[in-house]
C-alpha cells in the first residue's frame, strides 16, 4: 500500500484553491482532471482513465474482513456552450447544469481555449426577469470572423477563491470542495483491509452520467458519494436542516436515491466515536452519484457525505471550514477499519 500522511491546513486550503479555480464544464475535464492525478499519483496504488474520462484511483487490497468501496466525488462543473456568434462577434449559449440567468448577469467566464468574455444582455422591458435566451457573451470581439470562439466552444465561470477566515467562497465549490475532501483522504488513509476506489466523476451535472460507467466498472460492495448539499442558514431560506459550521451532512435521501438506512446507521456511528458534529440531511431537489452506485449491477448499499453550501450554482458558492476538516476526518475514519452494518 502506497504512504499516508495528512494534509496541513496550508495545504488544504491550496489544494481547494488549486482545484475550484481549474477550469472543467461538464464534458470537458481533461484540465481538472489532470490537476487532480498531480495531487494522487504518489499516494495510490493504481490509477486509471475510463472510456467516459472518470478518474479512478484504487488505493489498499481487498483483505479478510474488508470491502471493496466506491467513493465518488465528481471534478465536473456547470457551464455555457456556445451555439451561435452573430455578425458583431457576440456569442449565444446554452447552459450545462443548472444555470440561473440572474447569477450570469456580468458574470465573467474562461473558454477551455483561454479566451475570456463577460455576460451581457439585452434591453428588458420593465421588471422583467431575463431568460438565458436574452444573454450573450461580450469576448471583446467586433465581428464573428474576429472572434476566437465558435459552435461547440465550452466555458465556465471565472472567479476567484477567496478566504473569509471561517468561511470559504469560490465559484465550483460544487464540487471540488468534495474533490479536496477526496483527496484529503486518500493522502491520510492508513493501511486496512479494505479495497478503496476513489473516483472523481465526469458529467454529473449533465445527469449522474460519469458514476454510472465508473460503478459499473469497480463493482464496489459499498458506495460512497461526496457531494455539496443546500443551507437553510440564510434569511428567508428554505426550510432545511443543515447550516454551514455544524458539520458534514449525512445524507438520508434526496430526489434522485433514498440513502441505505445501514450505510446512514454505519456514518452516524462513526461521527459519534469520533466525536465529529454531523447533521443529517433531506434534500427536496437535486441529486447525487449515490444514485448511480446503488443502482450498479445487481444493486449496492449507498450512503452520501454531504458539504453544506450555500449559493449552490452560483458564481459565489460558500462553505465552512470546519466543515471540511470535519468531512475528511470523518470519512477517513469510515474507511480505514472493517465496515460493519447492522
Amino acid at each position: 500500500m502506497k504512504k499516508n500522511r495528512q494534509l496541513a491546513q496550508d495545504e488544504l486550503l491550496n489544494l481547494l484553491k488549486t482545484l475550484v479555480e481549474t477550469p472543467g464544464p461538464s464534458g470537458s475535464e481533461s484540465t481538472i482532471r489532470a490537476t487532480v492525478l498531480a495531487n494522487i499519483k504518489d499516494f495510490a496504488d493504481e490509477i486509471q482513465t475510463d472510456a467516459l474520462g472518470n478518474l479512478i484511483a484504487r488505493k489498499g487490497t481487498r483483505k479478510e474482513g474488508g470491502k471493496r468501496v466506491m467513493v465518488s466525488a465528481h471534478m465536473d462543473e456547470i457551464g455555457l456552450m456556445i451555439t451561435h456568434v452573430d455578425d458583431n462577434g457576440f456569442a449565444r449559449f446554452l447552459p450545462i447544469g443548472g444555470i440561473n440567468a440572474l447569477t450570469c448577469l456580468g458574470g465573467r467566464v474562461l473558454f477551455m481555449n483561454g479566451t475570456r468574455g463577460v455576460i451581457g444582455v439585452e434591453r428588458l422591458e420593465g421588471t422583467n426577469i431575463p431568460t438565458l435566451d436574452k444573454l450573450f457573451i461580450d469576448t471583446g470581439a467586433t465581428s464573428r470572423e474576429d472572434s476566437k470562439i465558435g459552435v461547440g466552444d465550452v466555458c465556465g465561470f471565472e472567479r476567484p477563491f477567496l478566504d473569509l477566515g471561517q468561511r470559504l467562497v469560490a465559484k465550483s465549490m460544487d464540487n471540488r470542495v468534495s474533490a479536496a475532501v477526496a483527496i484529503a483522504a486518500l493522502h491520510a488513509l492508513p493501511e486496512n483491509p479494505n479495497e478503496v476506489y476513489f473516483v472523481f466523476s465526469v458529467q454529473e451535472e449533465v445527469g449522474i452520467r460519469g458514476a454510472i460507467t465508473a460503478a459499473y466498472g469497480v463493482d464496489p460492495e459499498i458506495g460512497m458519494a461526496l457531494d455539496v448539499t443546500r443551507t437553510g442558514d440564510t434569511p428567508k431560506s428554505a426550510k432545511m436542516e443543515v447550516s454551514l459550521g455544524k458539520g458534514p451532512a449525512i445524507k438520508v435521501r434526496d430526489s434522485s436515491f433514498i440513502a441505505d438506512p445501514r450505510i446512514v446507521e454505519w456514518m452516524i456511528r462513526e461521527a459519534k466515536a469520533q466525536n465529529i458534529p454531523y447533521q443529517m440531511e433531506v434534500l427536496e431537489a437535486g441529486g447525487t452519484d449515490g444514485r448511480a452506485m446503488q443502482l450498479t449491477r445487481a444493486g449496492v448499499p449507498t450512503g452520501c457525505l454531504s458539504l453544506g453550501c450555500r449559493y449552490i450554482h452560483s458564481p459565489s458558492e460558500m462553505i465552512d471550514r470546519s466543515d471540511l476538516v470535519n468531512a475528511i476526518a470523518l470519512l477517513v475514519g469510515l474507511l480505514s477499519k472493517p465496515i460493519i452494518l447492522d
